[in-house]
């Protein structure tokens, strides 16, 4: 049950990690490139949705990066309110037990 509890916490430091070079990635593409072409936020959705939701919204202030994208504003806090609450939910119904 250690390992599982290994192997989960490094799962999600890894995709927290992840989404904040994302975000990081993404300004300077951004800072580099003409204003009118695309950026890839659907690896940021998709990162989000695996579990790096809220490193991925702390980066974009932290980074201050600035988006178009009113849905990526409005996604990835629900994503990371969803990450979180399924974390305690694990925990409370005894799949992931601690001690």
């Amino acid at each position: 049950m250690v390992l599982l509890h290994i192997l989960l916490a490094v799962y999600l430091a890894a995709i927290n990690v992840y989404s904040f070079m994302l975000v990081r990635t993404l300004k300077k593409r951004e800072e580099t490139r003409e204003a009118d072409k695309k950026s890839g936020n659907a690896k940021l959705f998709i990162a989000g949705f695996l579990g790096g939701a809220l490193a991925g919204y702390v980066a974009l202030f932290a980074l201050k990066y600035r988006t178009d994208n009113l849905l990526l504003m409005i996604v990835l806090p629900v994503l990371a309110a969803l990450n979180v609450y399924l974390l305690v939910a694990l925990f409370r119904s005894g799949v992931l037990v601690i001690g």
